[in-house]
């Protein structure tokens, strides 16, 4: 079971985030973000209501509230990394943040076998050679790779602090909705902030009425993002926390793999290789 929800976290997330990449083209990312979060905020506020999700309120909620507020200033720092770049190095940095989750679950209590300690050593480096690491060119700028790592932290910590939202389906639904109200906010605040210093918050080309074009694959990366964190805490609370948060961080394999499905894009040796070695990797945690 923990297997299967953390496989489902690793497509959802990787393909909200080939989505949310493609809509950044044309649209500004911040927009894209806080679009797309709104969208899963109305959605999720009437499944809380229709399942009486608010009568879980409790402490853990703070949990929520904190992975929502740490979810957009880690994108925002990625985002920067990305601009000061190049993304051979900032993509594969920023598949480390998988160490959180895992450092948590080894201090809580996780003891994986020894074949489920090789396949996590195994699919952490087939992760970050999915992301087609430069390992010749120009030096990286250190605020790039501090930024990264910066990012790199904040996902991890996002998986950690949703995982302790709550324990029961209705209570995680109410978690949800807490954390993507919490994205809704720092991410509008941050984007009012770009407007104020000049940047934009619509398309050059077309402005509203791109936005109102893209709202059905808004939703899509909104409501997979939400799914995806959804499905991780179940994997994470129903088996090791190491092995859902590795098996969760898989998808920068899904979306290299979607942007070859769709774009036609061509994976490079190492972006292959990487493939190759995190689904050996998922069949050793499989097996362990």
């Amino acid at each position: 079971m923990t297997a299967l929800f953390a496989l489902a976290t690793s497509v959802l997330w990787g393909l909200a985030d080939f989505g949310g990449g493609l809509l950044s083209r044309r649209t500004p990312a911040l927009t894209v973000v806080v679009a797309s979060q709104v969208i899963a905020v109305a959605v999720l506020g009437a499944i809380v209501v229709a399942t009486g999700g608010w009568s879980e309120a409790g402490p853990g909620l703070w949990y929520a509230v904190a992975a929502g507020a740490v979810g957009p200033a880690a994108m925002l720092a990625f985002y920067k990394a990305l601009a000061l770049g190049p993304m051979g190095v900032v993509s594969p940095l920023g598949s480390l943040g998988v160490l959180v989750p895992v450092s948590v679950g080894l201090l809580v209590g996780d003891r994986p076998g020894l074949l489920q300690f090789a396949g996590i050593g195994v699919a952490v480096v087939g992760v970050v050679l999915a992301g087609g690491p430069e390992l010749r060119g120009a030096p990286v700028q250190r605020q790039a790779v501090l930024l990264t790592l910066v990012a790199a932290f904040g996902f991890g910590s996002v998986m950690a602090l949703i995982a302790e939202a709550s324990t029961t389906l209705t209570g995680l639904f109410l978690a949800l909705f807490v954390q993507r109200v919490t994205n809704v906010a720092v991410g509008g605040a941050a984007l009012c902030v770009s407007v104020k210093r000049g940047g934009r918050a619509l398309p050059e080309d077309g402005g509203m009425r791109v936005v109102w074009a893209s709202l059905p694959a808004l939703a899509f990366v909104g409501l997979a993002d939400v799914a995806a964190n959804g499905t991780y805490a179940i994997a994470a609370q129903n088996g090791p926390v190491t092995v859902a948060a590795v098996l969760a961080s898989l998808y920068p394999v899904v979306t290299a793999l979607a942007a070859r499905g769709v774009l036609k894009e061509r994976l490079r040796a190492v972006q292959a290789a990487g493939a190759g070695l995190a689904l050996v990797g998922t069949v050793l945690l499989a097996a362990g």
